[in-house]
């Protein structure tokens, strides 16, 4: 395993797996599926992908995935969110299911399907600094909104145009990354790029823990 290119898997219980496989290997690092334990164990980095929060939910608890995650990212794996993602990593969810769980980690309360139903999927620009250049082309497709962000939360972008504006919708606390949209699906790799960049930065400093 090279400094260049860590070992980033992608959640593959449910969701848009193969655009973000495809976006993290275009960002400079080597992307598996991640569906079993030993494969949590075994990478560098995490992304859990859009899809159906309450699907992944299920999910990955049926294939025993909940603890190990929660566990690693305790540890201080760096895990990207996008969207359904995003509610994953969330602490608290408004608009939820009774009995849906999210594996937690970031400081936030989201609301579930803020922006309304497909039908109401839209696209926007988005200046981010921290991802540099120019505005990013972010699609919307029954996304979340953050609603409370705690006191180490940092918050990337906020919707800029129409009702919504202000609305935040990408976030890092820590080694976590999240965002409301789905930069996999565009061709604009940036977010991926500083998620890449990200755990280069764990991986450097967990080698200099143990010299």
């Amino acid at each position: 395993m090279t400094d260049s290119q860590p070992l980033i898997g992608v959640l593959a219980v449910q969701g848009d797996v193969r655009e973000h496989l495809y976006a993290v290997e275009q960002a400079g690092a080597r992307a598996t599926t991640v569906r079993r334990p030993s494969e949590v164990a075994a990478v560098d980095g995490l992304v859990i992908p859009g899809g159906e929060s309450t699907t992944i939910d299920k999910l990955v608890r049926i294939f025993e995935l909940r603890d190990p995650i929660r566990q690693r990212i305790d540890e201080g794996l760096p895990v990207y969110g996008s969207c359904a993602g995003m509610i994953m990593l969330a602490d608290r969810i408004t608009g939820g299911r009774a009995d849906q769980e999210t594996l937690g980690g970031i400081d936030i309360t989201v609301r579930r399907n803020a922006f309304g139903r497909q039908v109401d999927s839209f696209e926007e620009d988005l200046h981010i600094h921290a991802i540099g250049g120019a505005p990013m082309r972010a699609v919307f497709i029954r996304a979340p909104w953050v609603e409370e962000c705690g006191p180490d939360v940092e918050v990337l972008a906020t919707v800029e145009q129409g009702p919504a504006a202000g609305r935040v919708v990408a976030v890092r606390q820590g080694r976590l990354l999240a965002t409301s949209f789905h930069p996999e699906v565009t061709g604009d790799h940036r977010f991926h790029q500083l998620f890449v960049q990200m755990v280069r930065d764990a991986r450097a400093g967990a080698r200099a823990t143990t010299r």
